[in-house]
């Protein structure tokens, strides 16, 4: 739909304009400024402007942005009125959380079903889904629209499960393993590295508590 090359900055702050406005939403404002909304976000208002330029605008002088149009048309944006079928590969602590997360059904990510290898765990029903054995990975894909697979295996497994499933046709991997995939480029990888997140974090502390010294 949208020719032009958005950079990933950009598409990285889409995710948090549609949650504020939500926000706004469920608050019942009308609308908002792109001051307003930059004084929530903490993004500069001519930043918030220069992103939403990318995609056409959806601002009016004088005006700003109607809150409920703005979120729909973000939602449009990130493919949000779409509905995925989501697999999750890997039913341990991480796995469980995912599909417990009742969340992702509001934003059309659906939790269709789950693989692992233990004994202990095939079998067992994760809020309504029975865990299958990875043997069964394959049939599954061939027979049922798969959008999206979550892998949450360990990271020497990662690889390997993840060839396998672009083999069998998947095009969506959301990695949360952490190590990077080396996929065909037509192969949407979105890598989750929690380790590194709170690297970041602890850089950005240490970086305080050297300033507090």
């Amino acid at each position: 739909m949208y020719k032009k090359e958005i950079s990933k900055a950009v598409i990285n702050r889409l995710p948090r304009y549609y949650r504020y406005l939500g926000d706004l939403l469920e608050k019942d404002v009308v609308r908002i400024s792109s001051k307003e909304l930059s004084e929530k976000m903490r993004v500069t208002a001519s930043q918030i402007r220069q992103d939403l330029n990318n995609f056409g605008g959806f601002g009016q002088q004088g005006y700003g942005y109607n809150v409920e149009y703005l979120h729909s048309e973000i939602g449009k944006i990130l493919g949000l009125d779409t509905k995925y079928n989501v697999i999750i590969i890997g039913a341990g602590n991480l796995g469980q959380a995912l599909a417990n997360y009742t969340d992702f059904e509001r934003r059309g990510f659906y939790v269709r079903s789950i693989f692992d290898i233990s004994p202990a765990l095939i079998g067992t029903e994760i809020r309504g889904i029975t865990v299958r054995a990875n043997e069964e990975l394959e049939e599954y894909i061939r027979n049922n629209k798969v959008d999206i697979a979550a892998i949450t295996v360990p990271k020497t497994k990662a690889p390997g499960v993840a060839n396998e499933l672009v083999k069998w046709g998947v095009k969506g991997i959301w990695n949360f393993a952490p190590t990077d995939l080396n996929l065909p480029k037509d192969v949407t990888v979105e890598n989750v590295h929690l380790a590194d997140s709170l690297m970041k974090l602890s850089y950005r502390l240490s970086g305080k508590r050297e300033e507090m010294k």
